[in-house]
């Protein structure tokens, strides 16, 4: 059996395959005609970012899984697999502690200014300290939008390394511990010295930071993103940051050229290249999960986080898989 890898993967989750008879397949590029040439005799596939195509479930011959190597599957045609029978899962909450780390790293980042002083230094310009106000996070109020495995985490690192007041907007989280839950984002949003976005990408939150909820935003507020880009219409956001309504974004998710766009104009932006869950122990994590899913489904079972539609004759619990 083989596994068309479209995207790097930890060697970790690769050698697990192999230990269990799954031939992992460098695929040669990461554009739809090359994921739809290389999955010719794959029975398998795990994929990254780059996704799953269309015309690369209607290649396939022997395909029967595709497996997200993370949490965001959107980039996956499930139409399409399901259409072709093909089984596609993800792997979430293996991460959830690298990009919760990276929040609130960036959240410290906005409020002192870091990138913008590293720049300074490194130009030989003096009176940064002087030229711009910081702030402490400690005591202040943090608006967490979407309360999954890395909303709940980094609200819990909120509150106790910082004592902040944890908002959360969760329409589906049923538990949200002692937390205060916010069923009104617009209120949640005039309160919060911060806003953290963690929700995945569906109808109901293309673009739910747009510019009337920018503008209801505690004035020198900041903005996190570590979810998905469309949560935030960054027009609305170049307006409101160089109004100096906000006090500044991270992002770790934003849309093609975003960073030599107008919002990279802003001086109070920061950008970094999808970093949530790119440390050596998250993708390790990820890795050997996506494996493991990958394993599940070509004997014949079906993986605990499955996204497609399932036939009850098919329908049989996960067996566990050694590592």
């Amino acid at each position: 059996m083989k596994c068309l890898i479209v995207q790097p993967v930890h060697e970790a989750g690769l050698d697990l395959l192999r230990r269990n008879g799954i031939q992992p397949v460098t695929c040669p590029g990461t554009d739809p005609d090359s994921i739809a040439r290389a999955v010719m005799g794959c029975d398998a596939a795990i994929t990254r970012d780059a996704g799953f195509p269309a015309c690369a479930f209607e290649a396939a011959d022997r395909l029967r899984a595709v497996v997200v190597h993370g949490t965001g599957h959107n980039a996956v045609d499930k139409d399409a697999a399901t259409a072709r029978g093909v089984l596609v899962a993800n792997t979430p909450g293996a991460n959830a502690q690298s990009v919760a780390e990276l929040t609130l790293g960036l959240a410290v980042a906005l409020a002192r200014g870091i990138p913008a002083a590293d720049r300074q230094e490194r130009a030989g310009q003096a009176g940064f300290r002087e030229s711009a106000s910081f702030a402490e996070l400690s005591g202040k109020t943090v608006c967490v939008v979407g309360w999954g495995s890395i909303g709940s985490r980094f609200g819990q690192m909120a509150a106790s390394a910082f004592g902040m007041k944890v908002l959360v907007h969760s329409p589906r989280a049923r538990d949200i511990g002692a937390f205060h839950r916010a069923d009104r984002l617009e209120e949640a949003l005039a309160e919060a010295d911060l806003v953290t976005l963690h929700t995945p990408l569906r109808p109901e939150t293309h673009h739910l930071i747009e510019a009337e909820r920018l503008a209801a935003m505690k004035p020198g507020a900041l903005l996190v993103n570590v979810a998905r880009a469309e949560l935030v219409d960054e027009d609305a956001l170049t307006a409101a940051l160089a109004a100096g309504h906000l006090g500044g974004a991270a992002l770790d998710v934003y849309s093609p050229g975003a960073p030599q766009g107008p919002l990279a104009a802003c001086r109070n932006v920061i950008f970094t290249p999808h970093l949530g869950g790119t440390t050596l122990e998250a993708l390790r994590r990820v890795a050997i999960g996506a494996s493991q899913h990958v394993i599940t489904a070509l004997r014949g079972d079906i993986p605990d986080t499955v996204l497609t539609p399932i036939p009850p004759a098919q329908a049989a619990p996960a067996k566990e898989v050694t590592v």
